[in-house]
């Protein structure tokens, strides 16, 4: 469970079933032009358009943003805030230390750089 349930994953996923009516199935769906819930799978792309629009509303450039955004931010993330390399791997599945390490972009590498704290 997350600390704000406005941002909690458990709660908005139990809020999205209950306001799409799922009791099984695939969990994200297509949704037609009038709003109504398919039991079709949502596509690679529609996650990928969703990602790049909420990118560009949030004055990024939405070109360099996609469905795959979404994992390698989450790892970037929990890296930086701290959270141990097993811990991200058991949650994203990632079957090697060496795959994961691929997701933390650079800016994160220097986070908690050993330079720093040997005075230099």
């Amino acid at each position: 469970m997350g600390s704000n349930s406005a941002t909690c994953p458990v709660v908005n996923l139990k809020r999205w079933l209950d306001a799409a009516s799922i009791s099984i199935g695939a969990l994200f769906r297509e949704i037609t032009w009038n709003e109504r819930v398919t039991d079709r799978r949502m596509s690679d792309r529609a996650v990928s358009r969703i990602v790049k629009r909420y990118a560009t509303g949030c004055g990024l450039d939405g070109k360099n943003f996609g469905g795959h955004s979404l994992r390698s931010g989450f790892v970037t993330q929990a890296a930086s805030n701290g959270v141990p390399e097993h811990s991200i791997q058991e949650q994203t599945g990632h079957k090697s230390t060496m795959m994961l390490r691929r997701y933390i972009r650079r800016g994160a590498l220097w986070i908690d750089n050993p330079a720093a704290h040997v005075g230099l």
